[in-house]
């Protein structure tokens, strides 16, 4: 049986999620993601880059210190703000705008580069989404991801959440992006030349009760997740985050370091249509 998925709904959803907590915490401890795929996708300075689901901007911050045209785009108005201060402090240029990964408002070949850091991935309508990041890079242009996989952390962290707060039925996990397999069958034949290297970043805290605290307050899945659930089982789903916390600590010392893989994919927009 197909189970009929109301994007729109879940998309109003999501923009109120990420708007909760402060993801801006948690894209700071993040930033290194993006700096390494910017290097990777080695960009010219003067280039027109684009940042799908910029967030609070860590790739188009990163794409403007190269010397780029950056733009950051994202359906979050209060992320673009602290994107536009971020940039703003550090003197640098980039134009943030409000907008729908799946919708982009360019037009095609648009730029040089497209880039994403754990964004784009959460859009529901992945299809959708993969195919308007080829339509605005232009022929022999670059599209750089950073992505969650599906066996790393952060895929356990939604596995986790999702045990005592279900996800939406049909909706593919966001964490399919940060599989090269899907990844190459989202972007097909319109790139070629893709490479795909799995990466970690590590997390680093105190202690695991300090990470379970920390993702409560400033991640909106989960703190979305806590408010949804009865107040009497709350206490189930953080001690569940510290034993999560605590089955991943690589760490040697009395401190918390959670190695996070992820996956890092450049590619080439094909120069003939697909």
């Amino acid at each position: 049986m197909t189970i009929e998925i109301d994007l729109t709904a879940v998309k109003a959803r999501q923009q109120v999620t990420w708007a909760s907590g402060d993801y801006g915490a948690v894209a700071a401890l993040i930033h290194p993601i993006a700096e390494s795929l910017v290097a990777a996708a080695d960009l010219s300075a003067g280039a027109q880059v684009l940042d799908v689901a910029t967030g609070t901007g860590n790739a188009a911050i990163a794409a403007a210190r190269c010397g780029c045209v950056v733009t950051g785009v994202d359906y979050v108005p209060e992320l673009l703000q602290r994107g536009h201060a971020r940039a703003a402090a550090e003197r640098l240029p980039v134009t943030f705008v409000t907008g729908d990964a799946e919708r982009l408002a360019y037009d095609d070949g648009s730029f040089d580069a497209v880039l994403s850091v754990v964004g784009v991935m959460f859009a529901p309508d992945q299809e959708r989404a993969a195919a308007e990041l080829v339509r605005v890079c232009r022929p022999g242009g670059t599209l750089a991801l950073a992505s969650w996989t599906p066996q790393g952390f952060i895929g356990e962290l939604f596995r986790t959440v999702g045990r005592h707060v279900p996800p939406p039925a049909g909706l593919r996990p966001p964490v399919q992006w940060g599989d090269e397999v899907r990844v190459r069958e989202l972007l097909g034949e319109s790139v070629d030349e893709l490479r795909a290297v799995r990466r970690e970043f590590v997390f680093r805290f105190g202690a695991p009760e300090e990470f379970a605290d920390f993702f409560r307050a400033n991640y909106g899945p989960t703190l979305k997740a806590f408010e949804a659930m009865p107040a009497e089982q709350r206490p189930q789903l953080h001690a569940d985050l510290v034993e999560l916390a605590r089955s991943r600590n690589r760490s040697t010392d009395a401190t918390v370091r959670i190695p996070a893989e992820y996956l890092e994919v450049v590619a080439q927009r094909t120069t003939t249509s697909a």
